[in-house]
């Protein structure tokens, strides 16, 4: 039985339980919201992952995208980035491996964390047909629902599933006057084998296939946002909406089944047009939970769009986005570094938490007002401890003012705090 079959009659199961302690949310909130589908709580049966849930209501949660590729293929560096995510407040990872040995990756990563583990199947096989010397072209649509099923079987938390590309929205992107046409890679790969063979998106024509698999395993399902715009000019286009819409059904199908699903959103989006891109994805899709990439308000910002990421997830997350991608200093130009991963998780925690204060979650404005007290009264211990990065906050009081407790290099003496406290203590 899956977390929403269990929701739908009213079973408590222990991740429940756990969510709810840990988002200070009352159980039966929680489990309408489960059962509503407003609500997903990743955790495929095969793993004892740390419970996590998705959606309305819940603090916004953060992922990290993680993997090899064929330029660059080391597992153990992928195994630190995990552990320097859950450090610094990831709450979950996407192994997006293209080279190497990427059975051995995803066991390790599974087996060596207990954050909810994502996927996107598609990968794994376009990998070994380009080991191959093979186009996508070559694909056998029995060999990825296999894929699926394996990685089912593995403990996989949630898969990213392009089932919205379908011959009908391609049409749409086909005659689209985009600047930069597809940037997904799953979305690349299918465009290619449907346009080559002519034939309907197999993930599409198979997805009641699918959703057995998800039922057996309790597999969450992403639906993948294959049409999402790689440049703000290219945003809220017919391609993209068209998508949505066909995520929409998907999203029916799958609670009809019991399985767990939430939607993918883009991407590069101007500013303006952020709060109507969440909108839209909770009417199209009934509410279901929100999952965005950054999104990124600008194009211009290479070496820096985690900061882009977080100016756009914060107005997504304010507005109903519950689940961001993590952007890094090395989106659109290189694999992440070890620090890359920790700037970009850092970055949209704080893009989050500034969401969660605008959605008025439970506990996110009580930590901003500790800090400011603890500001008050010089209590610097207490703002370390509140702090997004405590041992970056500690170490930059510390550089030039370690012996004066009770003031910081900025101001010295003439910290308007410690004058507006004497004024008080004098009037």
């Amino acid at each position: 039985m899956t977390q929403l079959q269990s929701a739908l009659i009213g079973n408590v199961t222990p991740e429940m339980l756990k969510v709810a302690e840990l988002e200070q949310i009352d159980m039966p909130s929680l489990m309408h919201n489960i059962a509503r589908g407003y609500v997903v709580l990743p955790h495929n049966r095969n793993r004892n992952a740390i419970p996590c849930a998705i959606g309305k209501g819940l603090c916004t949660k953060i992922n990290a995208n993680l993997g090899t590729s064929e330029m660059h293929n080391c597992i153990e560096e992928e195994l630190l980035k995990i552990q320097i995510a859950e450090k610094h407040g990831a709450h979950a990872v996407m192994d997006l491996s293209t080279g190497g040995d990427l059975n051995l990756i995803r066991e390790r990563m599974l087996s060596e964390s207990r954050l909810i583990l994502g996927t996107v199947p598609i990968y794994a096989l376009a990998t070994k047909l380009n080991e191959e010397g093979k186009d996508i072209i070559a694909m056998d649509p029995e060999d990825l629902f296999n894929e699926i099923e394996l990685q089912a079987q593995q403990g996989v938390d949630f898969m990213t599933l392009h089932v919205g590309i379908t011959l009908r929205s391609l049409k749409f992107q086909q005659n689209a006057d985009r600047l930069l046409g597809i940037v997904s890679r799953g979305g690349a790969l299918l465009k290619r084998w449907m346009l080559h063979h002519q034939k309907e998106n197999p993930l599409y024509e198979g997805f009641d296939r699918i959703l057995a698999i998800c039922v057996k395993h309790d597999v969450t399902l992403s639906l993948g946002d294959g049409l999402r715009p790689g440049a703000i000019s290219d945003a809220t286009d017919q391609a993209q909406l068209s998508e949505l819409m066909e995520l929409g059904e998907m999203v029916k199908r799958s609670r009809a089944a019991g399985v767990q699903v939430m939607v993918e959103g883009p991407g590069h989006v101007p500013i303006q047009d952020i709060p109507a891109n969440v909108r839209l994805e909770k009417l199209l899709c009934d509410g279901a939970p929100f999952y965005v990439l950054g999104p990124l308000p600008t194009d211009f910002s290479p070496g820096y769009d985690h900061i882009t990421g977080a100016i756009g997830g914060a107005l997504a997350a304010s507005h109903g986005a519950d689940f961001l991608c993590y952007v890094t200093p090395a989106e659109h130009l290189c694999l992440p570094s070890l620090d890359d991963v920790k700037q970009g998780v850092i970055a949209s925690r704080i893009a989050a938490h500034v969401g969660d204060i605008a959605k008025g979650v439970v506990g996110a404005i009580e930590i901003d007002n500790d800090i400011a007290k603890a500001r008050r009264s010089m209590d610097w211990e207490t703002i370390f401890a509140k702090s997004v990065d405590p041992e970056l906050a500690r170490e930059r009081k510390n550089l030039t003012s370690k012996d004066n407790a009770d003031q910081c290099s900025m101001c010295g003496n003439l910290c308007a705090i410690k004058t507006d406290k004497k004024s008080d203590e004098s009037a």
